[in-house]
């Protein structure tokens, strides 16, 4: 039975009492929610690696394919990080739980800034905030429930499919067609297939047609303004202006949680370039 929002309520509580006391409430996300981040992304790695065995025949196989290749899974997960290598240390946990979420965010730039924002050995006036027994107890608590592709409901972190876009931007100093912009949305112009999707030759050529001749496409491509744009907060992005008419995606939770830290730091520089002008003006 996938796990719903009820069973996490319950789930969350219990691992905030265990670290009730040492940690002030307001500080419970500091070290709870980066363990359930690097749960999720061991959890769906190993589901990911599974499927690929499955293909390859061989876990070793599939191991060594995506450690050469991190895009073949939606997030690498180091060895040293991965849930199973996580639940058996005792000793040194905090240091170990400190280098494993450092280590995601170093092999995944996205998640930088994002799970690795605490020091799970940090002191304070000379005395760890969290004991390893602690440490070791809250693990124990959050590896009671799976989190892989198929264990929770889609609700709590997205659409388990969903991966970041990619986006080709061709620059045109010696532009065709002056003022205006070329989108091409390509997004349902695809195969599936294990363990990369691919573009077949009929879809290459709806996109290079699309591109060459700069013309609008219904649901491929759409040729805008410099002052469409410009109405639409300088937002390019393609879905914005082609309408592929499927329904409009879930954003996975860790990637939310990514937009919005990107979105904060674009909202602290606004901020202080508004107290600038403020202080110009005199009313700072």
């Amino acid at each position: 039975m996938a796990l719903d929002i009820t069973a996490v309520e319950s789930w969350l509580w219990e691992a905030a009492c265990i670290i009730r006391g040492p940690v002030d409430a307001p500080k419970f996300k500091d070290y709870i929610l980066p363990l359930i981040f690097l749960k999720r992304l061991s959890d769906v790695f190993e589901d990911e690696i599974k499927r690929m065995e499955e293909d390859f025949g061989s876990r070793q196989k599939a191991l060594k394919l995506a450690d050469a290749d991190h895009k073949l899974v939606r997030f690498f997960v180091p060895e040293n990080a991965r849930w199973a290598s996580v639940a058996k240390q005792t000793k040194g946990v905090g240091e170990y739980l400190t280098d494993a979420v450092r280590a995601v965010a170093k092999v995944n730039p996205r998640l930088q800034g994002v799970i690795d924002v605490t020091d799970f050995n940090a002191t304070q006036a000379g005395q760890r905030i969290l004991d390893d027994d602690r440490l070791s107890a809250l693990v124990q608590r959050l590896s009671i429930h799976r989190l892989g592709l198929d264990d929770v409901e889609p609700n709590l972190f997205g659409d388990n499919n969903t991966t970041a876009p990619g986006i080709i931007l061709v620059v045109n100093r010696r532009k065709r067609h002056a003022g205006q912009i070329l989108l091409v949305n390509g997004s349902k112009k695809f195969s599936k297939g294990r363990p990369k999707n691919y573009l077949e030759p009929a879809h290459i050529t709806a996109l290079a047609d699309a591109y060459l001749n700069w013309k609008a496409v219904d649901g491929l491509s759409a040729v805008i303004s410099t002052a469409d744009v410009a109405k639409n907060d300088y937002n390019l992005s393609p879905s914005r202006y082609v309408s592929t008419g499927g329904p409009t995606p879930v954003v996975p939770l860790d990637e939310a949680v990514v937009e919005l830290r990107e979105a904060e730091e674009e909202m602290e520089v606004a901020n202080r370039e508004l107290e600038k002008v403020l202080k110009r003006l005199g009313l700072g």
